[in-house]
């Protein structure tokens, strides 16, 4: 009876395995296959402030549209006649490859915000990072930040109405965003003042630094090209100084590499605050519908702005 017992319990089991492995490979197959990356996507056809824009310019390196989702504040249109200034806050996307539209819907937050006099009236900008997202790749043809540093920025502050300097330039990003948010921002100081890299993964990143630049067998970076030795290479010369704002959430999985991150910073005494976001998932918008209004203002403090 108990060999029988025995052999019904193993039974139960393989088919209980053979049924989980099987809705796994259905599941799989279910997946859609990620959509082919583009230089210009098109919004939503929904659910978005009146104040988000669809814009392109023509890349001068590369000779094609590269496309933008920009944000403009309530006050923007009222106070043309008055040629009225604003900083301006670039978001980076998360995923790779990912594109200007991917986190556009955080706009619903800052619009709220900002519609409410909660945070001072700022322009956002979200970025198109190219086909690895924010880094330049060139054995890809995609030099994701070149393109946004070097040309993106420039075009937006010669169309719209910016403050255009650095005190009044931020920069702010979310997983792959917020790798790429604290890679260029060491490596750009002179062009933003305030920065907020979240959810990045540096454990990633510091096998990058540890592996001669290899990420994987497809993708090397040029030595140095990561978020560890930038900032040891920043923190020699920690000239113009920066404001950083380092965020994440505990349940996400860059939790804990974050804070051990946050720890490098302080051995490098390299300045920042942090905002640790309590059952906040690997999610920007839980991270914004949590605590973004924090976010939003830190910015804002340090351009020099205050709430209505």
């Amino acid at each position: 009876m108990i060999r029988t017992l025995c052999l019904t319990l193993v039974v139960i089991v393989a088919s209980s395995s053979a049924f989980a492995q099987k809705a796994k490979d259905e599941k799989k197959a279910s997946k859609k296959p990620p959509a082919p990356f583009r230089w210009v996507n098109p919004l939503p056809k929904s659910g978005l402030p009146a104040g988000v824009k669809h814009g392109t310019f023509k890349s001068p390196s590369m000779k094609i549209d590269v496309g933008y989702c920009i944000y403009l504040p309530p006050s923007y249109e009222t106070t043309a006649s008055d040629g009225q200034r604003f900083p301006v806050v670039y978001y980076l996307h998360g995923g790779r490859p990912g594109g200007e539209t991917k986190a556009v819907k955080l706009t619903t937050h800052i619009d709220k915000a900002m519609q409410s006099g909660d945070v001072p009236d700022m322009i956002y900008v979200f970025v198109n990072g190219g086909k690895v997202s924010h880094y330049n790749t060139p054995q890809f043809d995609s030099m994701g930040e070149d393109v946004f540093v070097k040309e993106l920025i420039p075009h937006i502050d010669s169309t719209y109405r910016t403050i255009a300097k650095r005190e009044s330039r931020g920069l702010e990003g979310f997983s792959q965003g917020g790798r790429g948010t604290t890679r260029i921002m060491f490596r750009h100081p002179e062009l933003f003042s305030s920065c907020s890299p979240g959810g990045a993964g540096h454990s990633t990143e510091k096998s990058i630094s540890e592996n001669n630049g290899r990420e994987n067998e497809n993708l090397v970076f040029a030595e140095g090209y990561n978020t560890w030795d930038l900032a040891r290479e920043y923190a020699k010369n920690p000239k113009p100084p920066l404001k950083i704002l380092v965020h994440v959430g505990t349940k996400g999985f860059n939790y804990e590499n974050n804070l051990e991150y946050m720890e490098f910073l302080k051995a490098l005494r390299i300045p920042f605050e942090r905002l640790i976001v309590e059952d906040a998932p690997h999610s920007a918008s839980v991270i914004y519908e949590k605590r973004g209004l924090e976010m939003m203002n830190f910015h804002a403090t340090n351009f020099g702005l205050s709430s209505k």
